[in-house]
Parts: C-alpha cells; structure tokens; sequence
C-alpha cells in the first residue's frame, strides 16, 4: 500500500534514475530494467481470496457493533422529536446532548473500527507482498536486471510508457515463478505495456 509520499518518492528516484542516465549514457544503456504489475499477481493468488473472505467478515462484524449504536441513537432521536414540545427546557437540553454524545461515539467508533480493519488488512497481506516481493527478486536475478519497477499504484498508473525493446514486462515470468497461472491478455492490460499515456 502506497501513501502520496511514497509514491512522491518513487516518482523522485525514476526521475532521478532518467537524469543520471542522460549524463552518463554508456552506463544508463548497461543497465537493465524490467517492470511488473504486482496487482495482477496478487489478484491470482489463492491466498488473496482468503484474505479478502476474512477482511469481509471483520468488516461485518464491525459493522454489527456500529448498527447497533445507530439503532439506539435514531430510537432516542424519534422520542425526543415525539416529546420535545413536552420537556422542561433543563430536560430538553440534557437529551439534546445525550444525542449529540450519542452520535460522537458513532463517529469514534466508525473512526476506530476503519483503522482496525486497515491495520488487519495490512497484516494479512503482508505475506503475499512479500511472497511477490521474493519471486520478483528470483526473476529479476534470472533475468539479470538492476531495477524493476512498478507499473502502477492502485489505480493510478506510474509507467506512462515503456520501450518494450529496452525493457522488460516480468508480470507473467513473476506469476510462474509463484505457480500462479496468469493469461498474457491480464498482464498486457497493464498502463505501461500498452506503451500509451
């Protein structure tokens, strides 16, 4: 998972890696890149299934939590509307803040609930990236490259183009490598093997 300073970062070192190969073209055309789109891996792997299956019943049961606090907030709203014209002032400010109390732990909970299922999240995928991470290392040594680059970042695509004669799509090579089986046509839909922006 990328943040924007991440990706911020990774942009910076490819710029970088541009510029130092303009200045130095005997060494930019002695090293090799290749590229992947870890997406595409990691949505065929079975593990992530599994990953996704307990991320959905987590997300549930949290979600039973909150639907019940709200259940409880919108019964206490309906009878202070129903009997508003009928409380003192004192007693009409005492529910009136017991409702907005009521709603602040709602958000708190929503809030707290959110980073829980992000932090569950990250602890189960951090096995898989990290079985990608090892087999794009494998591959990368196999293929003797010095850098391997990521297509995109979620949506948002980080290779506008590629030179498919200059450097390589290891998508498919990493996917066998992991005994994965990933159509050509799935890994060529990646932003940078189209070599269009």
């Amino acid at each position: 998972m990328f943040t924007r300073r991440s990706a911020g970062s990774l942009f910076f070192a490819v710029l970088l890696f541009a510029l130092v190969g303009r200045a130095s073209d005997v060494h930019a055309q002695s090293l090799s890149v290749g590229f992947t789109d870890h997406e595409i891996i990691l949505i065929n792997m079975p593990q992530y299934q599994e990953v996704q299956q307990q991320l959905q019943t987590d997300f549930d049961a949290s979600q039973e939590g909150l639907q019940a606090l709200y259940a409880d907030y919108q019964d206490k709203l309906e009878r202070y509307q129903r009997q508003q014209s009928l409380l003192s002032e004192d007693r009409r400010l005492e529910r009136e803040q017991e409702l907005v109390q009521l709603q602040e732990q709602i958000q708190t909970e929503a809030q707290s609930q959110d980073q829980q299922l992000a932090a569950r999240q990250a602890e189960l995928m951090q096995p898989l990236l990290e079985q990608i991470q090892d087999a794009i290392n494998e591959v990368a040594a196999a293929n003797g490259l010095d850098i391997v680059l990521r297509t995109r970042v979620g949506a948002e695509p980080l290779l506008l183009f590629v030179n498919p004669d200059t450097v390589q799509d290891i998508t498919l090579h990493v996917a066998r490598a992991m005994g994965l089986d990933v159509d050509e046509e799935g890994a060529a839909d990646a932003p940078a093997a189209s070599g269009a922006n």
